[in-house]
């Protein structure tokens, strides 16, 4: 599949007054039970199987060409094709020395890369932009028995997101070339990637990744790190570093205007630059623990004792990116991916010693809704040796068997339906991390001002300039005006931060834009952008805002 079809059901998307996404559906494709094996090209893993809670969602669409960490020994690259694999050492990605390396210890300078397509994305062949693939999340992403990660890829984010995988009878290969753009080595592998999935007919994901944000425990390990001095010192070394290249580009700016040269609006923005106020680690901590620095200031320790000791009973925290504390797995001191947890709950039931947080872990952890013990313990003990946990699939445990009348598997049970996303009471929040208001304020030259302000939900960005090699979106302003209605001088826009060494910067927080208009009548500002935190980037969006 490398193309979308006709949907059977369209894309649903519903919004209170103030345009806040209150319940969102993504167009259905397939049926959920499909069942026949299917390879998707790319972003095509994401637009076919969100619906029906494939793992291979959309993390970011910023795979480049190379591949690295393949699992060697998996069967794609044996054959039944013959396969010469060419392994050259490259240097890593630079987001994943950053992040905590996922395989433990220090992340490498460099590591051993496959190529899998002949050009770059940033390269334009016969005229044609390429295409750019998508890498899925990493975090638990294997949790189930019917998902396995093959190969990772470099892109925009972790070095453990997913280029190459299986979920049941889907087959994820993110690398977004045809077969005349893949290199010879790695057209073999395509051709092995076909016969491979053709074995699965049948074998349906039984874990369902409806929820494409969830958080995994996996994270832990990055939130322990973020408390750590080291982490503090490289993001100091970071900002230091995109500084001085921040610098470097405004004095080219001055030498060209001192020669004569017109300077356009980025680059009059740019003469407007200052070095940012450097953070002190109490504000670094604060900015990324909110809640923790209350308790535990700048004790490091104190921040990574917490996550260590609650790791076995952290939960999602409804509609953000964090976890709270299961108190009643805490309690019985049973982790809450423990399969002991299921029994000891039963027998809370079983003895009458607290029925009431024994059906609340349960209903919690399983798609059971059983109501007696004796109905609990049956369903229990005919299916124990096969339950596993998944995170990805909504911290559930369920039964390894696609057999269709063992009761566990069901996600229709669940009274809020896992296709539809109910939105908070915040004004932004992980299901509207961006919101947009425009207005209008009387200038004392008699014109007036459109502005336009952006609040951009804690941990996420969008992108105010993007560098050629990168394959973001940057965030236009425009304005579409009646007859008599003209825009005098350029967009004043709000300061940005410099977000790689390839020149990208982003807009944080919140931001201003300004228009100076003459003349009366509706207007309407587009605004197209894109938003990405460090666990996905959403596709490109395009809003209109009216003003009188």
């Amino acid at each position: 599949m490398d193309g979308v079809p006709r949907p059977l059901e369209p894309k649903v998307e519903e919004k209170d007054a103030s345009g806040r996404i209150v319940k969102r559906k993504r167009a259905a494709y397939l049926p959920q039970d499909f069942s026949r094996p299917m390879l998707l090209i790319a972003e095509l893993s994401s637009e076919m199987g969100s619906r029906i809670g494939l793992k291979t969602d959309w993390y970011c669409l910023c795979l480049d060409a190379d591949a690295h960490h393949m699992r060697m020994e998996h069967p794609i690259f044996h054959g039944p094709f013959p396969v010469k694999m060419t392994i050259v050492q490259k240097p890593t990605p630079e987001l994943g020395k950053f992040e905590p390396y996922f395989k433990g210890g220090p992340t490498p300078d460099s590591i051993p890369m496959w190529r899998v397509r002949k050009d770059s994305y940033g390269n334009v062949n016969n005229g044609i932009q390429i295409r750019i693939g998508l890498v899925s999340r990493p975090g638990g992403f294997e949790d189930s028995p019917e998902a396995e990660f093959i190969s990772g890829g470099v892109s925009a984010k972790t070095l453990d997101a997913v280029a190459i995988g299986r979920h049941g009878n889907f087959f994820h290969w993110g690398f977004a070339a045809s077969p005349a753009d893949m290199t010879e080595e790695a057209k073999s592998v395509f051709a092995n990637a076909i016969v491979y999935i053709s074995q699965f007919d049948g074998q349906k994901p039984i874990a369902r990744k409806y929820d494409e944000q969830i958080i995994t425990r996996d994270v832990v390990k990055k939130f322990a790190y973020r408390a750590t001095r080291e982490a503090y010192e490289k993001s100091l070394a970071r900002d230091e570093r995109y500084d001085q290249m921040k610098k470097k580009a405004q004095q080219a700016i001055r030498e060209k205007q001192a020669k004569g040269g017109t300077l356009n609006d980025a680059e009059l923005l740019f003469l407007n630059y200052q070095t940012p106020k450097q953070k002190t680690r109490e504000e670094f901590l604060q900015e990324n623990f909110p809640e923790l620095y209350f308790l535990f200031g700048t004790d490091e320790k104190g921040y990574i004792d917490y996550f260590r000791n609650n790791a076995a009973y952290f939960l999602p925290k409804p509609g953000q990116y964090d976890f709270i504390i299961d108190e009643d797995a805490r309690s019985l001191g049973i982790a809450n991916n423990d399969i002991h947890l299921l029994d000891k709950a039963i027998e809370l039931m079983e003895r009458g010693i607290d029925p009431a947080k024994g059906l609340r872990l349960l209903k919690r952890y399983t798609l059971c809704r059983f109501e007696t013990p004796e109905e609990w313990r049956a369903w229990f003990e005919a299916n124990k040796s096969r339950l596993f946990f998944t995170e990805s699939g909504g911290w559930y445990f369920l039964v390894n068997t696609r057999e269709k009348d063992v009761l566990g598997n069901d996600y229709s049970v669940l009274n809020d339906s896992p296709l539809s996303v109910s939105s908070l009471s915040a004004e932004t929040d992980d299901n509207n991390p961006v919101l947009w208001v425009a207005s209008v304020e009387n200038l004392p030259n008699g014109n007036r001002q459109i502005v336009i302000r952006v609040k951009i939900h804690p941990g996420y960005h969008i992108y105010a300039r993007v560098a050629e090699s990168d394959p973001f979106i940057s965030t236009t302003v425009d304005f579409r005006l009646p007859e008599g209605v003209e825009k005098v001088g350029g967009l004043k826009q709000p300061s940005s931060k410099v977000y790689n060494s390839a020149g990208t910067e982003v807009y944080e927080k919140e931001g201003i834009f300004c228009q100076e208009i003459q003349g009366a009548g509706e207007i309407i500002c587009i605004v197209d952008y894109q938003c990405c935190n460090d666990q996905i980037c959403m596709p490109p969006a395009k809003i209109e805002l009216r003003v009188k």
